[in-house]
């Protein structure tokens, strides 16, 4: 399992008009929580696209618990817990940093693809990676 932690900060941009983090906003959490995920373990996004993969999000899902607040500091929780054969499952936990309430939980599943578009298995190099800190 792979487990990080990244940490983020609610902007007013980030707020509807009742001062409460906008729903799609999670998925913006996620996706820089996956992005400093993969760099930490010493994957980086845009060597996987110019060895002609791509990784796209072929399934979302959010369960929203409590909101979040304009200048509430959060923790994003990223988790894998397999290593993918064909597709990728990123787990994801927002907690509140002050209190440690749990906001929200979700998860992305993740299929490699050629250039086309066509579903492919994950690259060696990848799975290496992976299986280096898993």
């Amino acid at each position: 399992m792979i487990r990080f932690e990244y940490n983020t900060h609610v902007y007013y941009k980030d707020v509807d008009q009742m001062g409460i983090v906008y729903y799609n906003r999670y998925y913006e959490y996620f996706e820089a929580a996956r992005t400093e995920l993969l760099r930490k373990i010493g994957i980086d996004v845009t060597t996987i696209e110019t060895s002609g993969y791509y990784l796209p999000v072929i399934t979302s899902h959010c369960e929203y618990l409590s909101g979040a607040k304009f200048d509430d500091r959060l923790i994003v929780e990223t988790v894998i817990r397999e290593l993918p054969k064909l597709k990728l499952k990123i787990e994801y936990v927002v907690y509140r940093e002050k209190n440690k309430e749990k906001l929200v939980t979700g998860h992305t599943i993740h299929v490699f693809t050629d250039k086309n578009g066509k579903p492919v298995r994950p690259p060696k190099d990848f799975l290496h990676q992976l299986n280096k800190v898993f």
